[in-house]
């Protein structure tokens, strides 16, 4: 089955729910169930409870300071592609593009699609990137590469070699060359994409030829460890489409001698340009996935607001009923997502209808970059509902509990009539203890 139809059937086709291949549990628990339970599971895994103790230099109790709270970025990660950065077509586009998405994510998947990269042999496109990166950081927003192997044509430029010996050693050198060179700025990569789908012939590219005589397992295996012994610290992911058996084989395949996974995080594809899925499909995803022991990234995600006027990549603008739509049910599915204890990320596919995959009114925001109702909404939950912001003070042994969603913080304390002193600091699950602040 190839990419396009597995796509348009997979939110149909009971076959292809985790559930299907669990006998003997019981049928999916209702949509209208799904939406109550998560606002108690958010709770309960996405905020802690805690001390914040204050001590002056000295390490004494810094009693009755009071302390003004305001979160900085979430720990999970709420990201679109960043592929429109200096693309925009006009300066206008591009701030407004620019300024809306920082606003709202504080992650971006930039693109290393080997055909446009390196559109000639041995000239890749790196200062591209530096710039995107030099750009990003400075706001809080994390990177990730994807993907550096790739079957498709996007991923197999023309100009590769017959020989699978020297494509190997291209390959090869280039995932080991472009995570050296990036290690400490992007440490988060989609190593391959879609390798399920090679014993199907769905890409007729050398690099699925190649990938075809190798085999899903060896193929995805190899790019894994040379990334890995390239940056120990990176953080690897498998990013795919399909979330039916021959992907779930995959990733069981894919271990060292000890058993351990050889990656990091599973990436998980939600494009829903046809129909959304059920809520139930969701969280199913998320519970057969989660078995693996690995944070769950759902890495490319899609609800459309405009209407499909053909077979192909044939669709309308954007309308006001279907945006209304959009809206609504993206609000479900990221809420949900954002319940389950697995999963650690959740990357929308197109920040805008400008530019967006097959020409679909994909974005959040339109093609003039003005924010669509689904924009507005999600901005309400990840800067809003989801977002911590308090006034505390500290007792006498110069201590204050804090209820908050995890990620990095900002504390302003005001101690007497002396200006105010700003400090950072991390509120994790991790964390066991007090977290302490020094004057």
């Amino acid at each position: 089955m190839n990419r396009r139809a597995f796509l348009r059937t997979a939110t149909l086709t009971a076959a292809t729910l985790p559930r299907a291949l669990r006998a003997g549990e019981p049928p999916a628990r209702p949509d209208t169930d799904l939406p109550a339970e998560a606002h108690e599971r958010i709770a309960r895994h996405r905020r802690r409870r805690g001390l914040l103790r204050v001590r002056t230099a000295a390490g004494q109790p810094a009693a009755g300071v009071r302390i003004h709270i305001e979160q900085l970025r979430h720990a999970f990660l709420f990201g679109c592609n960043f592929f429109m950065f200096d693309r925009c077509g006009d300066p206008e586009a591009e701030t407004a593009y620019r300024e809306r998405f920082a606003a709202l994510l504080n992650f971006a998947t930039l693109g290393f699609y080997w055909a446009s990269y390196e559109r000639e042999p041995g000239r890749p496109n790196y200062d591209y990137t530096d710039r995107v990166l030099e750009w990003a950081r400075p706001r809080g927003i994390l990177c990730k590469g994807h993907p550096l192997v790739w079957d498709h044509p996007a991923g197999s430029p023309r100009w590769l070699p017959e020989d699978d010996a020297e494509l190997a050693r291209l390959s090869d050198g280039r995932v080991r060359e472009i995570i050296s060179r990036f290690k400490g700025r992007l440490d988060l990569w989609d190593v391959v994409n879609e390798a399920t789908h090679l014993p199907d012939r769905v890409n007729r590219t050398r690099m699925a030829r190649w990938g075809e005589s190798l085999g899903p397992v060896a193929y995805t295996r190899r790019a894994l460890e040379i990334a890995r012994t390239a940056h120990p610290g990176a953080t690897l992911l498998v990013n795919d489409y399909r979330l039916d058996p021959p992907y779930r084989a995959l990733l069981e395949a894919l271990r060292d001698a000890e058993g351990r996974p050889l990656f990091d995080a599973v990436g998980l594809q939600s494009h829903m340009h046809d129909h959304p899925w059920p809520l139930a499909r969701v969280w199913e995803v998320c519970d057969a996935f989660a078995r693996f022991g690995r944070p769950l990234h759902f890495t490319e995600t899609t609800v459309v607001s405009g209407p499909r006027r053909g077979p192909g990549e044939n669709w309308g603008p954007t309308t006001p009923e279907l945006e209304a739509r959009q809206a609504d049910y993206v609000e479900r599915f990221y809420t949900l997502v954002f319940a389950h204890p697995a999963t650690a990320a959740l990357t929308w596919w197109d920040f805008s209808d400008r530019g967006a995959w097959q020409g679909a009114a994909a974005g959040l925001v339109r093609r003039d970059m003005s924010p669509k109702p689904v924009y507005e909404r999600l901005l309400g939950l990840i800067k809003g509902t989801w977002w911590t912001r308090a006034e505390l003070t500290a007792d006498a042994q110069g201590d204050c509990t804090l209820d908050a969603f995890h990620g990095t913080y900002r504390a302003t304390l005001h101690v007497g009539s002396a200006a105010p002193v700003t400090r950072e600091f991390a509120w994790s699950p991790a964390t066991t203890g007090p977290v302490e602040i020094t004057l």
